[in-house]
């Protein structure tokens, strides 16, 4: 499931932080549990789904010029995709949660509001398929894909996607989402190829401060400008679509 948002500045000149996915990421948490109520009750009648974690969102589409660590808007509206793994029934009421929502993203140098002036819903290219149909598809990075192992402090240590490792890890997530979703044994035993595609220029990194500038602050290194190739069962493929590759994708 997913979506386009657009959004449009309370006022003109608006100044967000480079690191605003934490930012964005609250902003969404916050709608989202507005309706936990009646999400869950759905749940529980249809069984199925695994709860709001499973999102991931592109970075903000929006004209602008940085100075130091802050984005100078060039344009009162911004937009965004967000995807979420929920039953496709359920879409109108996640529409519903999002329409004329205010987003705010704020830290301690600056704060920008903004409200949903629209969500659309994006057409689900895998819907010819059949749910256990094996699909082949390339797939276009539109955020930071970060890969990594843990390490002895507890922390990751993160891959490169020329690391043959990359792919791994990223398969091995994606296991882990699948068995959350759809039980141990077919996590275990689903087939999954996943081949990292490059481009003409080589795969550039970027470092996100999650929680910037608080003692929580965590650092951590994505990877954008190349595809991937993909080949599995239409479910699993659209929980990919739908949740994100790799680790910290609702960030």
């Amino acid at each position: 499931m997913n979506f386009k948002i657009t959004l449009c500045a309370s006022e003109p000149n608006a100044i967000i932080p480079i690191n605003y996915q934490y930012l964005v990421s609250s902003a969404i948490y916050r709608i989202l549990s507005k309706g936990n109520r009646e999400y869950a009750e759905f749940l529980h009648t249809q069984g199925y789904g695994k709860g709001f974690k499973l999102f991931t969102f592109s970075q903000i589409n929006v004209p602008f010029r940085i100075e130091a660590d802050r984005l100078h808007l060039q344009s009162n509206e911004a937009s965004l995709i967000v995807a979420f793994h929920l039953p496709q029934a359920i879409e109108s009421f996640v529409k519903g949660l999002f329409q004329s929502e205010r987003i705010d993203i704020a830290d301690r140098k600056s704060e920008a509001r903004f409200v949903v002036k629209s969500i659309e819903s994006l057409p689900n290219s895998l819907q010819k398929y059949k749910e256990n149909e094996i699909v082949n598809v390339q797939l276009r990075v539109l955020s930071p894909v970060v890969a990594g192992l843990p390490n002895e402090k507890g922390n990751y240590d993160f891959l490169e996607p020329q690391d043959s490792r990359f792919t791994e890890s990223l398969i091995y997530n994606w296991r882990n989402k699948i068995a959350s979703c759809y039980g141990a044994e077919t996590g275990k035993n689903a087939l999954l190829l996943l081949e990292t595609n490059f481009y003409r220029n080589p795969p550039r990194s970027r470092l996100i401060w999650i929680k910037a500038d608080t003692e929580q602050e965590t650092k951590i290194r994505g990877w954008l400008n190349f595809s991937f190739k993909v080949t599995a069962e239409k479910r699993f493929v659209e929980l990919l679509l739908n949740s994100g590759a790799g680790i910290y994708n609702s960030q």
